[in-house]
């Protein structure tokens, strides 16, 4: 965006295309908030952020994950833990909508820990976030590998082949503009959501006796074996790891905050109704997982698609092309979980560069302000996904899982922290009143979110110490915790970063003003015409 004439731009047309690509900050006229990460194009509009939401979530944890949880944990360990991290996102998105809407900017939660904690947490934590969605990108790359051996075995068609040819789908769909990355994430949401649904209907069927066996199940499986609760306490705390997984991905809506139609309005919606949708599916689904298939079905825990929970009911209701259409369905909510981690990857990665935190080349936009080379960046970490032919991608995929899962806890910990001193800085700057959507559940809400997270986190990795340590295990559930310390340590001591006052704090950078057009569509949304609008919103 080209700067306007006022009059006193004497500077030369290098400046300018430096001013226009890198998004540097720009002259503030009177009654102006100044803009320094709120430079992408919002074209998003509330039914794709709704739906992205719920692409981010509904993904391959849940579709391959809870076999798993399953195995490991039992079919009560893994309710009560989908459960637990469920109640742990919800007052966790309420935190971050309310900062969110008060300053919608793609660096989200990563921006506001710089601003209102340390800029030395920011640092870390955005470079932590990035290098989760980088890696969430190659886990589901390797996931998708799984999916393909229900079809064909590597010898007829290659794992990495199929990897390689949605990798490069994934870096068009972001890199030429975000109104293609939101169209593809909002339809391929929209298949997943229908299979959930159908998912549950049909698994309440298969165990009041619609299933091959013609017999009714009941909870039989509750008390097969070792169940409800199988390894003790290390198979319940193995469950949080992938619950976290699962789970992850809601918070990373406030990144489309930055590219979001109207936000102080949409993103309220967005947060308060899509995390109702989630719990509803991930709790029930669960459930009729928990019900209708047995701890110990051969293979569940090896995390290959012909495994799948959602595979197994299917099969059980004797269709002979069940596996292979939820298989295909797998199949399209992995591309959908690649896309939103590669589209919030980039996003931080930008914001990273416009902080001065990394090289100033991350910020470049093309004409669709599309951070480009951002989006080359961060796909290129996906790579990862090729390890799969040496390691084995069920193995490398529970490698990339529990170190996402833990990353997702330590971001939901930055929120409740960054929540609190938000809050604290509004009261001591008298702007409370300013704020366009509060969370309700302050201030219990945000620490509930930081203690219970970081018992988890220390907790969750129990199994790798009992019955014999696992190195490898250990590894992937706890090494980004001395990262994050080393990164925060390092940059506090070369930049000198001190704690932020809150009466310093930066209240005003970035703040959303209403403009015109918003208050014209919320007008709209008032008639008759605007609420048959809205009911549809929330069906799709």
């Amino acid at each position: 965006m080209s700067l306007p004439d006022r009059g006193f731009d004497k500077r030369s047309d290098e400046e300018k295309n430096q001013r226009q690509y890198f998004g540097t900050e720009e002259d503030v006229a009177p009654g102006e908030h100044r803009v320094v990460a709120d430079r992408l194009a919002r074209k998003l509009s509330a039914r794709q952020v709704q739906m992205i939401a719920l692409g981010g979530t509904i993904g391959t944890g849940l579709f391959l994950g809870t076999g798993k949880s399953l195995a490991t944990g039992g079919p009560a360990s893994m309710l009560i833990g989908y459960f637990i991290v469920g109640c742990i996102i919800f007052v966790t998105m309420l935190s971050l909508g309310e900062m969110a809407a008060f300053m919608p900017i793609a660096g989200s939660f990563c921006t506001f820990a710089g601003r209102f904690v340390d800029e030395s947490f920011g640092f870390a934590l955005t470079w932590n976030y990035w290098f989760n969605d980088a890696v969430s990108t190659a886990a589901d790359l390797v996931a998708l590998q799984l999916v393909l051996q229900y079809w064909t075995d590597s010898s007829h068609f290659p794992g990495w082949a199929l990897s390689l040819i949605v990798w490069v789908l994934l870096i068009l769909a972001n890199i030429i503009t975000v109104k293609a990355y939101g169209e593809l994430e909002y339809w391929l949401s929209l298949l997943k959501v229908i299979t959930v649904i159908i998912f549950i209907i049909l698994g309440i069927a298969v165990n009041c006796g619609g299933n091959t066996d013609h017999t009714y199940i009941g909870g039989k499986n509750w008390a097969l074996g070792d169940a409800p609760f199988v390894g003790g306490i290390g198979g319940f705390a193995s469950v949080f790891v992938s619950a976290a997984f699962a789970y992850g991905g809601t918070e990373s809506i406030a990144i489309t905050a930055g590219e979001t139609q109207n936000p102080t309005k949409n993103l309220p919606r967005v947060v308060k109704n899509v995390f109702w949708r989630i719990l509803l599916f991930y709790i029930l689904g669960v459930l009729i997982i928990g019900l209708n298939v047995p701890y110990d079905y051969e293979g569940l825990s090896d995390g290959v698609s012909a495994t799948s929970p959602f595979t197994i009911v299917f099969a059980m209701a004797g269709s002979n092309v069940a596996g292979s259409f939820i298989n295909a369905v797998i199949m399209t909510a992995v591309v959908s979980a690649g896309n939103h981690a590669l589209f919030a990857g980039t996003r931080l990665l930008y914001t990273l560069a416009m902080a001065g935190q990394a090289p100033r080349f991350f910020g470049i936009l093309n004409r669709n302000k599309v951070p480009w080379v951002a989006v080359l960046s961060t796909s290129a970490i996906s790579g990862l996904c090729f390890g799969a032919s040496f390691i084995g991608a069920g193995t490398l995929w529970t490698w990339l899982q529990q170190l996402v899962g833990v990353s997702n806890q330590l971001s939901w910990i930055a929120i409740g922290i960054a929540s609190l001193r938000f809050r604290a800085g509004l009261a001591a700057q008298g702007k409370t009143h300013l704020l366009p959507f509060k969370n309700w559940t302050y201030p219990w809400g945000p620490w509930c979110s930081v203690i219970l997270n970081s018992f988890l986190v220390l907790v969750q990795g129990w199994s790798c110490f009992s019955p014999m340590f696992s190195g490898v295990d250990f590894v992937s559930y706890y090494i980004e915790l001395p990262i994050m310390l080393v990164m925060i340590v390092a940059w506090k001591l070369i930049k000198r970063t001190h704690w932020v006052k809150l009466e310093e704090m930066d209240l005003e950078t970035d703040v959303y003003v209403v403009r015109p057009e918003d208050i014209a569509k919320e007008q709209e949304r008032k008639g008759l015409k605007g609420k048959l609008h809205r009911v549809l919103e929330w069906v799709l």
